[in-house]
Formats: C-alpha cells, structure tokens, sequence
C-alpha cells in the first residue's frame, strides 16, 4: 500500500541528510574542539514556532519534482487477477470501499464480498479491517479497480474438494434443495450435486432437505463447475467396514429390474444378479422374486470404490432350482451353505498361493 504523503517527505529528507552526511564524511577532517562546544541559549523551547516539524512541500528540501517522482515509485501495477492487500475504510449499501494504495479507492460490490450468502457486508467485514483481496477488473473511466473476496473463496474450495477428493474423504452436508435428477448440497461453499441413484435412503426425496448426510466424491472438475457426490458411496463404505464376503445378510427386495434385484440390507443396497438368483435359468425376476419380500442372501462381493455390494442366493442352493422350488429350504440353510462357500473360497486361495510359489521357483 501507498505510504501517505508525510512518509513519503521524510524518506526523501532522510535520503539527502544520508548522501550530505555521507559528503562530510569523506572530505571533512577530524572536528576540532571549539567546533564541539555550544550555548545552551541556542536551543529552541518546546513551545517555540521553531522546534514545531513544517511539512510543507515548498520547505521540506527538495521540490514537487522530486516529490512527484517518488510518489512514482509508489504506484503499483495493479493487474486482473492479482491479490493485493487492503483496509476497509467504508461499508456502502451496494458495497464497500477499499484502500489497496492507489490513487483511487477500490470498491468490492455486495455479491463480492462471500461465497456463501450473507445478510450484510458487516457479516464478513469490518471498517479498518485489513485482508486478502482479488483484483477483478482493469480500471474503469473513473480510474477504479473492482474487487472481490468470493473469486478467492472460490479458487481456495476448489483446492479443498480436490485434496478431499484425493483423500478418498468422507464429508457430511446438509441437502438445502432437491429436484427430480437429485439432490443439492454445498460443501465448501461450492453447490454440489447428487444424482437420485446415488442416494441411499429410507425417506422419500422431498423429505432430505435440511438432513445432514454423509458423502463421498464422484466427480470434481473446475473447469466444468461440476461437483457431484454419493451418499450410496458412503454409506456402503461405512457399512462394509462391517461386512465381509462370505457373510449371510437379512434383506428386503426394494426394487426389481430385468437384470436383477435390489435389496436392503440394513440402509444400503446390494444387487442380486439375475444370473446369482439360482443355478437354474431364469427368466425374469419377477418369476422368483417380489417387491417387499425379506429374504437371506449371501455378500460375493464388496466394491468400495464403486460403491457396490454383489449379492448372491444361488451359492445358498442345498440343490441347484431350490429358490425356484423351495424358498425357504434356502433361507434355512443358508448359514451352513455359506460355511461352505468360505471354505472353498480358503482351498482356492491356498491353491493359488501354492501355484505362485511354484512359477517363482521355476522361473
């Protein structure tokens, strides 16, 4: 920022009385004694005129040029897109002027001043406050620069969402809005999206709004401004932290498409293949399956990344056509047939082990 014009005139006194004394030093002798000597009658008093600083330009010791020229020295290139530092001096209705040093002030409209909305200026700044600001704009006729705190707020969450992306992290927002695609969130201060299937829950759309959910990122692209999430992600994440392949799981259809069915297992969703129903044909899942029915399934698989969990009643069969035949012998059964398919995922894991040990050997 611009040194006010009182700093400026006692850095150019100071710069002569340093090149002066620096032309004494080299070409003055050592003073003699009487030069050391004087009468304390020539030493002003405290109230004379004489002793009082004059700051006036015409008997400061040098001229408006030379002034001038280092006021020069001072003026800054402001450029679009630069951060510059600033004082608030004043909050205005539309927005609020800024001293950032250059000849004129600077000013932040109202929609500048947040990333998220605020009711006021005075929510987010304070006169003489002095902060961060992004120079938006070149100079206007008037010779006026535009700022803003949002456009810094924007870039920095977007760095954020990026590292909580890499991170794999789990966040939790709260759903201010839903239309027909989905539901609206923000994190960061970013809006974020997301899609009706990567929602996870036992209440209906509509009535997510103002419910905190747990999520995970799908896509974070900038230059796009896209920022969708999943809460089916996080949700089955958190859930197969608890889960293993192998495990029998109490369920209920929830959904039931051509290629298979969804069901709940305790607030998230797995999906039974139309090929993991039976060890017979099937035709559709209809024939087999209703809406609403609770059933035992066995998980195959746990896809973290994807967010999936494979479910399987065909590995339950006692004898191949049982859940065409006989639902409920499957269900009955189900935890002594699942003792068995881990047993036989253990030898071809032992199987394998032994098979990689002997290429390393013989290779």
């Amino acid at each position: 920022m611009i040194e006010n014009p009182s700093q400026i005139v006692k850095e150019i006194s100071d710069e002569k009385e340093i090149e002066n004394s620096t032309i004494e030093e080299n070409t003055s002798d050592t003073p003699k004694e009487e030069d050391l000597s004087f009468d304390h009658k020539d030493i002003p008093s405290a109230d004379s005129s004489s002793s009082r600083r004059n700051n006036d330009l015409d008997t400061a010791g040098f001229t408006q040029e030379e002034f001038a020229s280092l006021l020069g020295k001072y003026d800054y290139n402001f450029k679009p897109g630069d951060l510059v530092k600033g004082t608030v001096f004043a909050l205005e209705p539309k927005g609020a002027m800024i001293d950032i040093g250059a000849k004129t002030a600077a000013f932040m409209p109202m929609q500048e001043v947040s990333i998220n909305r605020v009711e006021g200026l005075s929510d987010v700044l304070q006169p003489s406050e002095s902060r961060e600001f992004f120079i938006m704009s070149e100079e206007n006729e008037d010779g006026q620069l535009a700022l803003s705190i949002r456009r810094i707020e924007y870039q920095r969450a977007w760095e954020r969402v990026r590292q909580l992306q890499k991170e794999d992290a789990t966040i939790y927002s709260e759903v201010f809005a839903t239309n027909r695609g989905g539901a609206l969130v923000r994190v960061e201060g970013l809006r974020g999206f997301i899609p009706g299937s990567h929602i996870s829950a036992r209440k209906i759309k509509e009535d997510l709004e103002g419910e905190y959910l747990p999520l995970k990122f799908l896509e974070v692209d900038e230059e796009r401004n896209r920022l969708v999430l999943s809460h089916r992600r996080a949700l089955v994440e958190k859930k197969m932290n608890r889960l293993e392949v192998g495990e029998v799981v109490i369920g209920s259809v929830k959904g039931i498409k051509p290629y298979g069915a969804f069901i709940d297992i305790g607030g998230v969703s797995g999906l039974l293949h139309i090929s993991e129903i039976s060890h017979e044909h099937i035709e559709t899942p209809h024939n087999v399956l209703n809406v609403n029915d609770q059933m035992k399934v066995m998980i195959i698989d746990l896809d973290s990344e994807r967010g999936r969990i494979s479910l399987s009643t065909k590995a339950l069969e006692p004898e191949p056509g049982d859940m065409l035949t006989d639902p409920q012998k499957v269900f009955n059964k189900a935890e002594e047939m699942a003792a068995k398919y881990k047993q036989m995922l253990l030898e071809q894991t032992d199987e394998n082990e032994e098979q990689t040990v002997e290429i390393a050997e013989s290779v």
